[in-house]
């Protein structure tokens, strides 16, 4: 898997959240013969035992179920560890969600249907905003209780945690809330890791504008997700096969910013090449 990617002419490689616990002596093998480098995991990373597909979000941070948080903290903590084994200097995490009926679906049915202005599309918007105000407290309290317990071991470890912004309307923090948020972590442990595919999910359902999203955020951004979106909803696409303007995100990218291709695992490596030769002749070589 890693040789794959580094004969396509990558130096670094994101550890993502499919890594099964079979896959990890091959991989610390191919570091620690400096084929490649990894310059990220996403959590959970390795699978927890038992879960056989790629499931960032099996273990909720905002879960009322103290069980399920504790298992939560349990293997984030092993993805820090194995992110200290394989040198890499972040994780990106998910924070949870907020229980409630799940909207997100419709919504994109709705504005793939070509009913995002209708008055229906709009009093189911403000309905979401209704009951995610109602009742986002008590785990948004909860979520910022785990982070702090992870930050310091992340802090202890010398890795930063990049906290992702999520293309369902029913994860946290919500957009409107990241302000808050980076006043109660005001840290460079804890910084924002920007998936342009969500951002642009957000954006087509009428919630966001993903550029002025990105420009508020970036003194914290750690770095990117890069993917293109076929409009509504259809992600994980090369840079240039969907509609995200990347230039106008350009002034935003950094060049210590990461910028993990986040792509569909049957795309072939022609693919592959194209976006990655799209997103350098707009942001650019580094």
């Amino acid at each position: 898997m890693l040789r794959e990617i580094r004969d396509l002419g990558f130096e670094y490689a994101e550890l993502s959240h499919g890594i099964r616990l079979s896959l990890v002596p091959g991989i610390l093998d191919a570091v620690d013969a400096g084929e490649i480098k990894i310059c990220s995991l996403h959590n959970f990373c390795p699978l927890p035992i038992g879960v056989t597909h790629a499931s960032p979000n099996v273990f909720k941070f905002t879960a009322l179920d103290p069980r399920e948080r504790e298992s939560a903290l349990r293997h984030t903590l092993k993805t820090l560890e194995f992110a200290e084994r394989v040198h890499a200097p972040l994780v990106v995490l998910h924070l949870g969600e907020v229980e409630m009926k799940e909207y997100t679906d419709t919504l994109i049915e709705m504005t793939e249907e070509g009913q995002r202005d209708t008055p229906k599309y709009q009093r189911l918007c403000a309905e979401v905003d209704e009951r995610r105000e109602l009742r986002k407290t008590q785990h948004i309290m909860l979520a910022y209780d785990m982070l702090r317990r992870i930050a310091e071991q992340a802090a202890a470890r010398n890795i930063k945690l990049g906290i992702e912004n999520r293309e369902a309307i029913e994860e946290i923090p919500f957009e409107g809330d990241f302000p808050f948020f980076f006043r109660e972590f005001d840290t460079e442990v804890v910084r924002y890791w920007h998936d342009t595919g969500h951002a642009q999910i957000k954006e087509n359902l009428g919630f966001i504008s993903h550029t002025i999203h990105l420009e508020s955020l970036a003194g914290f951004v750690a770095g990117f997700h890069v993917h293109d979106v076929e409009f509504p909803a259809h992600d994980h696409r090369p840079p240039g096969q969907g509609t995200i303007d990347f230039a106008a995100l350009k002034p935003y990218v950094k060049p210590e910013h990461p910028k993990v291709l986040e792509l569909h695992p049957n795309l072939p490596s022609e693919a592959v090449l194209a976006g990655l030769a799209h997103i350098k002749s707009i942001w650019g070589e580094s």
